[in-house]
């Protein structure tokens, strides 16, 4: 247990800091550009303990499992993470990274349709307190330029919930590192595809000035932070490697304001805390069930 808590603060101080060194070259790599770099390098590094999973589960994946496999790069890296990108350049590296840390709220309603699990009076409860504060983040009353990064991070967390629910109809078929070495691998060839086809370069504007950051967010937060992720979850269970995304609302706004200097107005920070207080009322929620 002791072993699964410290895979639980690994990951989830490398999560946090995946916004903050993506905003650092998020101006010198075009979002489609680093989206493919961080989920290359993060499948090959997943791909050796998939390959090691499946010759101990004696998995051998056929044309059906490619096909849902596929549907799940669509959606986990063509959408939610190019929009993830997208909307790091357009707004804070702090607001993106509190919004998309919301994503197991909107798990919930996904949850229910496609998996017929039952909602709770504290998930409904949940659900609104971080709609609440996603709202105040947006201050509908004093738009600002951030509007377009804010809903592109909204539209990131929630294509991610709904990757996250669908892959959850196979998970226990594949596991988790199978599933998501697969699904970077042939989401980033995907990614390169559409690329080629409207001319966006694939490493063109790699330099020595970004490319310790780019290494990182494929190495460390994608390989190595997946990788201690799944591991919390083989050590304790789902319900507590989740608070994961609990930590990163409050962990990830303070390593951008130490690091980027950005400021969190009250308005933003209102609604981190109130995403927070909806994580910990679903957080209770788990731990009582469990």
């Amino acid at each position: 247990m002791t072993k699964g808590y410290l895979y639980i603060i690994l990951s989830a101080f490398i999560f946090s800091t995946m916004e903050l060194v993506s905003k650092m070259i998020s101006s010198e790599l075009n979002p489609f550009q680093l989206t493919f770099i961080r989920f290359l390098i993060g499948g090959l590094i997943l791909l050796p303990f998939a390959l090691k999973d499946m010759k101990a589960k004696k998995i051998s994946l056929k044309k059906e499992d490619f096909l849902f496999l596929s549907m799940l790069a669509f959606l986990s890296i063509i959408i939610s993470m190019t929009f993830f990108q997208l909307a790091v350049l357009y707004t804070k590296a702090s607001t993106v990274a509190v919004i998309f840390s919301t994503n197991p709220i909107f798990t919930i309603p996904f949850a229910h349709l496609i998996l017929k699990e039952k909602i709770d009076k504290n998930m409904i409860f949940s659900l609104f307190l971080s709609l609440g504060g996603i709202v105040l983040i947006f201050n509908p009353f004093n738009i600002s330029p951030d509007y377009v990064g804010i809903i592109l991070a909204v539209l990131s967390a929630l294509t991610f919930s709904l990757y996250t629910v669908v892959g959850k109809l196979r998970i226990e078929k594949y596991g988790g590192t199978i599933l998501n070495s697969f699904t970077f691998l042939i989401g980033v060839f995907m990614l390169l595809f559409i690329m080629l086809i409207f001319k966006i370069p694939v490493f063109k504007g790699i330099n020595l000035g970004n490319i310790f950051q780019l290494v990182y967010l494929g190495v460390v937060v994608t390989g190595l932070g997946y990788l201690f992720y799944f591991s919390a979850i083989k050590e304790t269970s789902a319900s507590t490697a989740s608070i994961v995304f609990f930590i990163k609302p409050a962990l990830a706004p303070l390593l951008s304001f130490i690091i980027l200097k950005e400021s969190i107005p009250l308005n933003t920070l209102t609604g981190i805390l109130l995403i927070l207080f909806g994580a910990y009322v679903t957080l209770i929620k788990n731990v009582k069930t469990r």
